[in-house]
């Protein structure tokens, strides 16, 4: 892939004044995927005032350093290059964000800090070549399609609690016809750092489960959550109807249908709107159970499902417009399953929940 202009003119112009300058992060994950980048990052040695003097149409608005720097492209992914000093995070008390950041002198101590090895690579221009670094091997998780965390797990994910739900979005946005392996190690750091979503903002986790239900693997990407622990601190009013059965006019169980109700939502690229009430249509089919086998009912599962979903749209920083259309989408996904025409069946899929 071909490095834009604006990007050769910023990195020529850093090593043209002494310093080095590197593409770092999801551009160079995209770059090696052949995919084009949503946006474009550089890391530097060079410190925040001195990064301003060399681009005047340039401005600094961050306590991490960050010098943003105005192009007059008309690519939207082009705008505005973001310029980061090389540096080394310090202790997360918020878990999100570092408490204090200081310089580091190499682009292996930058990289040493991110997420995931797909995402911890540099790329600078040697020779009118592009040279990566890769300290982590993160080439060859992307070409065998695997998340793993840099270094310790556990240490990443107690920095920052949300990267354990990127890890989930990665896994299922990356490719839209397979589903991304989580590493072993990435996955029990998952597991036992789960409870530290409870700090985090709703409305970042929000963002994030959107970004998972917004893609084709979306019902998988809830699946995962599930398996990985962090559904209980995101909507565990799903996992009620974890091996819940329900009666004669249904072949899955409660949750299974959700997912499965989520699924051909996503198979169809219907709306968010359509896919968030696809997956609490039935939301409240546990609480309202009485009976077993196949005469089981659910009486009233409708009105208690509402309420029980206006409960979770709003936790998750939803308004009152937008649970309107989730209810209206929610009764006509009912209408259409009385008419047999919603759902498919989806077996033999190792993702699903009913091993």
């Amino acid at each position: 892939m071909k490095i834009p202009q604006q990007i050769q003119f910023i990195l020529q112009k850093l090593q043209k004044s002494g310093f080095k300058g590197y593409i770092v992060g999801g551009c160079v994950r995209d770059i090696l995927r052949n995919s084009p980048p949503k946006d474009w990052d550089i890391a530097t040695d060079a410190k925040p005032e001195q990064i301003q003097k060399l681009f005047e149409k340039s401005y600094l608005d961050n306590k991490f350093g960050t010098v943003t720097v105005v192009t007059q492209s008309k690519d939207p992914s082009l705008k505005e290059i973001e310029i980061t000093p090389f540096r080394i995070d310090e202790k997360y008390t918020d878990r999100r964000h570092p408490d204090k950041i200081r310089w580091a002198k190499t682009i292996e101590e930058d990289l040493a800090r991110r997420d995931f090895t797909i995402n911890a690579m540099a790329m600078e221009i040697q020779n009118s070549t592009l040279k990566l670094t890769d300290p982590f091997n993160g080439k060859k998780d992307l070409k065998e399609k695997t998340i793993r965390a840099v270094r310790d797990p556990k240490e990443r994910f107690s920095e920052d609690a949300l990267r354990m739900m990127r890890a989930v979005r990665f896994a299922v946005t990356l490719d839209p016809f397979q589903i991304w392996k989580i590493e072993k190690e990435t996955q029990e750091g998952i597991k036992k750092n789960a409870p530290l979503l409870k700090v985090i903002s709703k409305e970042r986790i929000r963002d994030e489960l959107v970004k998972i239900i917004n893609s084709p693997n979306g019902a998988r990407g809830i699946e995962i959550l599930r398996r990985l622990n962090l559904l209980h601190y995101i909507i565990p009013e799903l996992e009620e109807g974890f091996g819940v059965w329900q009666n004669k006019h249904h072949i899955y169980q409660i949750y299974q249908h959700l997912l499965l109700s989520l699924n051909y939502a996503c198979l169809k690229n219907f709306s968010k709107e359509v896919r968030i009430a696809a997956l609490l249509h039935d939301i409240a089919k546990p609480r309202t159970k009485e009976g077993e086998g196949p005469d089981a009912t659910f009486y009233g599962h409708e009105v208690v499902g509402s309420k029980m979903a206006y409960k979770i749209l709003k936790r998750l920083k939803r308004t009152k417009g937008e649970f309107n259309k989730f209810s209206i989408r929610a009764q006509e996904i009912r209408e259409m399953e009385y008419n047999k025409i919603f759902l498919k069946n989806n077996k033999g899929d190792e993702l699903w929940g009913w091993e």
